[in-house]
Formats: C-alpha cells, structure tokens, sequence
C-alpha cells in the first residue's frame, strides 16, 4: 500500500456542506470552525498539568493547545515546501497540509476528562471497580470491544467521538470536519480490544471505540490510508511531544517548583551535542541585545528563552527524521514517534525525565490529582443513576425521584444523542450508550465545573 496525498487531502465531508463557499479552502474552514467550538472554549479550564491553577501565566490545556497548533502549522509549512521541492504534491497541496496540522494540533485533547489523565485513569477505575465488585456491564459480556471501550477508555478515542457525534451543530455528524482532517486527528489506530502488545505505536492505544467505528472505516476509505496512520498525524504527535517536554519544565519554573541555575546545572551533565545547542542559543536569544546576560535576570525569563531553544533544535530534527522516514510513513510501514527516532531525543528525554522525577510527583500536584479522581468517580456513581434509566425516546422521568432528578442535570445534547444512538446503532447493547452517555457528560465538564458540581452534590 502507497498513500497518495491527492485522496489524503479529502475535502468531502460526512454531510456535505451547505455553506457558499468563501476565500478559505475546505481545510482552513475546519480550522475556524474548530476553534469557534464549545470543546475548545472547555480547554480554557481543563488541566494541562497543574489542576485548578491559580497562577494565570501557567498552561492550561487550551494554551497548550494552542502551542501545539503552531508549532503543528511550522512542521506542516516546513514538509508542505519540501513535498513541493520535491514534486511529491501539487502546487496548492502545501496550504491544505498546513492548515490541516494545525487544526489537529487544536484539537488533539479534546476528548481529555477534567484533571488530566489522572481524570482518565479514575474513568477506567470506576468501570474497572463497578464491573467486578457489582457484576455491572453484564449485557457487554461476550464482546471484548465493548467492555475495553470502558476499561481502556481513552481521551484520545473520545476526542474523535466529539468530533463526529457529540459537539452538535445542525444534525448528528458533530462538527462535520473534512475527512482529511479526521483522518489526520486520529493519533492511534486500533480498537480498544486489539491496542497495545505488538510494539507498534499506533497501536499502542485505543484510538476508537466501537460507537466510531463506522465513521473510522468511512474516513479510512475516503483519505485511502486503510489501518495505519495518516502522515500528518505524525507531525501533530511531534508537536504536542515537543511541546509538552518543555513547556511543562517552563510551568514548574513560574511556578517557583524548579529554580532556573540548578536546573541548568542538571541539564548540562546530559552530554549530547542537542542539549549543547539548546543551552548555548538560550544564551545567545538574552543577549540579543547586548553582549552581556543582565545579572538580576529572572528564572521565568530564563526558561521562556530555553522553551524557545528548544523547540527550534527538536522541530529541526524531528523534520529530518520525517523527511528520512518519508518512504515509510507513506507506505504506512513506520511504526515508531518521529521525536524518539530523531537526533534530539536525547534532549527530549532528558526533560521528560524531570518532569516525571521533579514536577508532576510534587505534593501539591498529587493532592489535586487524587481530588480529581475522586470528584470523578462520584460523578459517575452519581450520574449513573440517571443514565441508566433514561427512557429511550428522551422523555424526561418525573423529578419527584432520585433518578428522575439526575436525569434532568445530564446535558440535554448528551442525551440527544443517546437517544439517536440508542435508534441507529441497535446492533449495540443499550447498556453500551448508558455508560457513553455517563462519560460523554462527565469528559465534557471542566475542572472548575466538577469540583463545583461535586461540592453542589456531595457537600451542599
């Protein structure tokens, strides 16, 4: 199998579009119509690594978003000139690349839970709990897609189903993106039941449950990429990996979690020529101006300037690593990460590193982490109550009882979309969409929001 970059840049769309067209190609008006959505407005108050933070300069998982958007759209602009150079594509090509990169990079965390993935790993707790102690999820028994999609459950998955069914607009196909761009924000391509174990790492995670799976063979058939991974999803995987190894060191700096000297200290027994380059043009970018680095420097302004070092030394070698492994990726035989495989990974491990050894494991985090996850599943043995007793046809029970009462609190989209599941996909059991119609409502909070829901519920 060759993927060719004309079917890849599918504009079609699921529902074909009503709207005149206008001065942006199809691809950019996925980009716009993205970032005007509900999703993306959420990521404003969902964690990106410090939950419910109070300092306004630290990532939220919206600008982190953004971040990976734009540095998503560099690597696009960057492999879109050298295709051209190249004579892989046809003039115009690069700009559908471009935008498409960057609309992946917006939404590639859609589908996170409040809290980050600790907020994923208490979704997975609570089926894994409720399925053994209570014998729940019977009607599932005998289907191993069916009962992964829970126990695996992955925001990564869930980002795709908001992407095709949840965010309503007009009708039931979500925000309608092109088939491109779905091909391209989806990161992992295995079903719940076969991820993980061969190695592979597109298939190392769920990247869609069996609620998708239609719209997944759909996509695959327009873009031509049948099961492996759509070339730019490599890049938009480059980007959130460069984003996030650096700009969470730059967070626990602001922070006041790690002090700037010391840290550089620890980054300099990394002796590797991409950790070399990375803090001699940090010092280069503070004396831009002048021959000397001010004394009184501050350490957010020293990690900005390493941030930004950074991530021109690492986009540099994750653009030669894709244009070396270009043959692979089209023949959709390359089953390993671009940043792992390029000459900065060195450096990007590093980083890693201390952010698992010196940032994400302070005391402070893991409170919040282990509130998070509590709120979580509370959440869901709360509105459990509802959803698993919701009538079909939408109709809302009396309020006079317990579930009754749940019912109405769960999003009305929500159960809009439970019902029309419930309709057009009956070859699934009804106790599958109860429990998708639990998680849709639980994901689509915000932090703020489910710890203030909780403390209504629990403490009020």
């Amino acid at each position: 199998m060759s993927m060719k970059w004309k079917t890849l840049l599918c504009s079609d769309r699921p529902r074909p579009s009503t709207s005149q067209r206008d001065h942006r190609a199809q691809f950019e008006r996925d980009f716009d119509r993205t970032i005007f959505s509900t999703p993306v407005k959420r990521l404003q108050d969902k964690a990106q690594v410090f939950p419910l933070e109070p300092h306004d300069a630290v990532r939220t998982r919206l600008t982190h978003s953004l971040e990976v958007s734009s540095v998503a759209r560099g690597l696009g602009i960057a492999i879109g000139q050298w295709l051209l150079a190249e004579k892989l594509i046809e003039p115009g090509m690069e700009r559908s690349i471009e935008a498409i990169s960057a609309t992946c990079g917006l939404i590639h965390d859609l589908g996170n839970p409040p809290f980050g993935h600790s907020g994923e790993d208490a979704i997975r707790q609570w089926f894994d709990t409720r399925f053994g102690e209570s014998g729940l999820g019977g009607e599932l028994h005998g289907n191993s897609q069916l009962v992964q999609d829970l126990l695996k459950f992955d925001g990564n998955a869930q980002s795709l189903r908001l992407l095709t069914k949840l965010q309503i607009l007009a009708d039931f196909h979500g925000l309608n993106l092109t088939f491109g761009t779905l091909s391209a924000s989806c990161k992992y391509t295995a079903p719940s039941h076969e991820a993980g174990g061969n190695g592979a790492h597109p298939r190392s995670k769920p990247g869609y449950f069996a609620s998708e799976s239609d719209d997944v063979r759909r996509i695959r058939e327009e873009t031509g990429t049948g099961d492996a991974r759509n070339p730019i999803a490599y890049l938009v995987e480059a980007a959130d990996d460069i984003v996030y190894s650096v700009a969470d060191i730059e967070d626990a700096v602001k922070k006041g979690v790690l002090a700037w000297h010391p840290l550089e200290d620890d980054l300099k027994k990394t002796d590797h020529p991409s950790m070399e380059a990375a803090l001699i043009r940090t010092r280069k970018i503070l004396k831009a101006e002048t021959d000397k680095i001010p004394e009184d420097l501050k350490d957010d302004i020293w990690a900005s300037a390493f941030r930004t070092s950074v991530i021109w030394v690492v986009v540099e070698a994750a653009l030669d690593e894709s244009k070396e492994q270009y043959d692979a990726i089209m023949a959709g035989q390359y089953s390993r990460e671009l940043v792992k495989d390029c000459e900065a990974w060195t450096l990007v491990k590093k980083l890693k590193d201390v952010g698992k050894t010196q940032v994400y494991c302070t005391p402070s985090n893991l409170k919040l982490e282990l509130m998070g996850r509590h709120v979580i599943c509370d959440l869901m043995d709360v509105f459990w109550e509802g959803a698993k007793v919701l009538p079909i046809n939408g109709k809302l029970p009396t309020t006079k009882t317990f579930p009754g009462k749940v019912c109405a609190l769960l999003s009305d989209n929500y159960r809009r979309v439970f019902c029309h599941s419930v309709e057009t996909m009956r070859d699934l059991p009804q106790q599958y969409h109860r429990f998708q119609l639990v998680t849709d409502y639980v994901c689509g909070m915000t932090d703020t929001f489910a710890k203030r829901l909780h403390t209504e519920l629990m403490n009020g």
